[in-house]
């Protein structure tokens, strides 16, 4: 039996090694980005990836359509505008979102797609850049069970877990909810290590201590060691993509009317942080923040006295 034909539309800091490993893994391969340099880099990589002009285009060259994208806005302009994959599509194909997208442009691509015959997955990652160029990504997957199972040898190729938590927009749903917690970790951990910095501890021991004990998390293994003790704050996942994130959990809960009030303090500070910093900053621009506010930094020791 013949491949699935993939087509993939956002090449950027996630998309562009995802696409890498459709390509490498034998599937024939279209793709679209608004800039030219991620697809002349893949192009150089894999030869026989086709370059589309358009989203339209896209779609009537593939049979599963995977967009990588900053929101669900920009999904759902990418489905229903001008040469947009409504147009390109055919019946029987699918849609699989792996961008943070808001579950209720979701719900309004699945309502609108479904009209043509045309499932939609989303499928949403954790893992981060390193993740992605690994193939070790983790998706939070929606979508009906019939629709899972066709991707879900696609998704084994470009992660190491899947989970199914329900219908379409439930991945959506669970990212938002993983990244709040993130959020409030983060937080908590980076001014955790300011105050043990301005008593003198040592802030790498420190966090050494954490990986160590009750503290530890994800932020801790791997954002303070990687990011901040190396003084690069150069995360490549965006300050105001967290906020996007973080603003869809509390929609969810305030939809539910209920009473978070760690996570909606969370989205204040978040704020108040993303409002003092130019667009495009990196999320690891939080702990810079948090320096400069209370006169700390979180400098090693032994790269202090160097």
């Amino acid at each position: 039996m013949r491949k699935a034909r993939i087509g993939f539309i956002g090449l950027g800091v996630m998309g562009l090694p995802m696409a890498g490993h459709i390509a490498a893994a034998g599937y024939p391969l279209t793709v679209y980005d608004i800039a030219p340099g991620p697809t002349r880099k893949l192009r150089k990589a894999h030869r026989d990836v086709v370059v589309a002009k358009s989203a339209r285009d896209v779609a009537a060259a593939s049979d599963i359509v995977f967009t990588m994208l900053p929101s669900g806005r920009e999904v759902r302009d990418t489905v229903f505008g001008p040469d947009g994959l409504l147009d390109g599509l055919a019946a029987g194909s699918l849609l699989v979102d792996t961008s943070s997208s808001e579950p209720w442009y979701t719900k309004e691509v699945e309502v609108g797609l479904a009209g043509v015959g045309v499932a939609v997955v989303d499928a949403p990652v954790s893992g981060a850049e390193s993740g992605a160029i690994a193939g070790e990504l983790v998706f939070m997957v929606g979508g009906e069970p019939e629709a899972v199972r066709r991707v879900r040898p696609l998704l084994k190729v470009l992660g190491k877990k899947v989970f199914h938590l329900g219908g379409v927009g439930a991945g959506h749903v669970m990212k938002s909810i993983n990244n709040l917690i993130t959020a409030v970790t983060f937080l908590a951990t980076a001014e955790g290590l300011v105050i043990g910095r301005s008593y003198g501890l040592d802030v790498a021991v420190m966090n050494d201590v954490l990986n160590s004990s009750t503290g530890m998390s994800w932020i801790s293994c791997n954002h303070i060691p990687q990011r901040i003790l190396t003084r690069k704050y150069d995360d490549p996942f965006k300050f105001d993509l967290m906020v996007k994130d973080i603003n869809i959990a509390l929609q969810v809960a305030g939809d539910r009317k209920l009473d978070v009030p760690l996570a909606e303090r969370t989205r204040q500070l978040w704020q108040q942080m993303q409002a003092k910093l130019p667009r495009g900053r990196s999320v690891s621009e939080l702990v810079r923040a948090l320096e400069m506010q209370n006169g700390v930094e979180l400098v090693p020791k032994a790269r202090a006295r160097s």
